[in-house]
């Protein structure tokens, strides 16, 4: 068993902020794979499905983000679920939009939730971090992650959705390369090279084959042995 974790704000005045894509990407998990109703738990929204032959658990906090911990807590205890079975997607300042990294492990880079959630259970859970790019200036920061997508976004933003949806199943079997991989557009493996058959042989110059000229020479051999008797 694994549980998902989004990380984001109740409400609908955060619903588009970039501070939600862990929302996001976890609503998209569920509808992909045909999980149960949301319902209430664990100081959050709960629901169940399954992914390839595991089971999953989707959670996403209510508690706002810097106390997501205490729900992620909450739900882990309740099923037993170790930190290394935990994947949480979250948003990330130092990713260009649109990129993908997964890690296990770290700090929390100044991410409430994030500190929230290493507060509870320590560091060594699974991160997505999903890029949203940086403002560019320190002082930006909580207006560029509390600010809405632009309509701009959607161009990455819905097809990025769409994809982690997808390749959750990667997710799953623990292949962290694979699926950024997939996400990156970049092959898993490298092509083998094509063997190239040689081509076939030019003809030369019109002429006899050397086996017709082996053949001439003979006859004119025996010519010349016969006049010489």
């Amino acid at each position: 068993m694994m549980l998902f974790v989004g990380l984001g704000n109740p409400g609908a005045d955060y619903a588009r902020n970039r501070h939600n894509i862990g929302f996001m990407a976890v609503d998209g998990i569920v509808r992909r794979h045909g999980f149960s109703p949301w319902r209430a738990k664990f100081q959050g929204e709960v629901c169940e499905g399954t992914i390839g032959a595991e089971k999953i658990v989707a959670l996403k906090p209510l508690t706002y983000m810097n106390e997501s911990g205490r729900s992620v807590a909450a739900a882990a205890q309740f099923y037993k679920i170790e930190p290394k079975d935990i994947v949480v997607f979250h948003d990330e300042l130092d990713l260009d939009p649109g990129r993908i990294r997964v890690k296990i492990g770290g700090g929390h880079a100044g991410h409430n939730g994030l500190r929230s959630i290493t507060a509870h259970l320590g560091p060594d859970f699974r991160r997505v971090r999903m890029g949203i790019g940086h403002p560019g200036a320190k002082e930006r920061v909580t207006g560029w992650v509390l600010g809405d997508f632009a309509k701009v976004d959607r161009e990455w933003l819905e097809p990025l959705l769409d994809d982690v949806a997808d390749a959750a199943a990667l997710l799953v079997s623990r292949d962290d390369a694979g699926f950024m991989n997939r996400l990156s557009g970049k092959p898993t493996a490298a092509e083998p090279t094509p063997k190239i058959a040689p081509a076939p042989a030019k003809p030369t110059a019109a002429g006899p084959e050397p086996a017709a000229k082996n053949a001439m020479a003979e006859t004119l051999r025996r010519l010349l042995a016969q006049k010489r008797r």
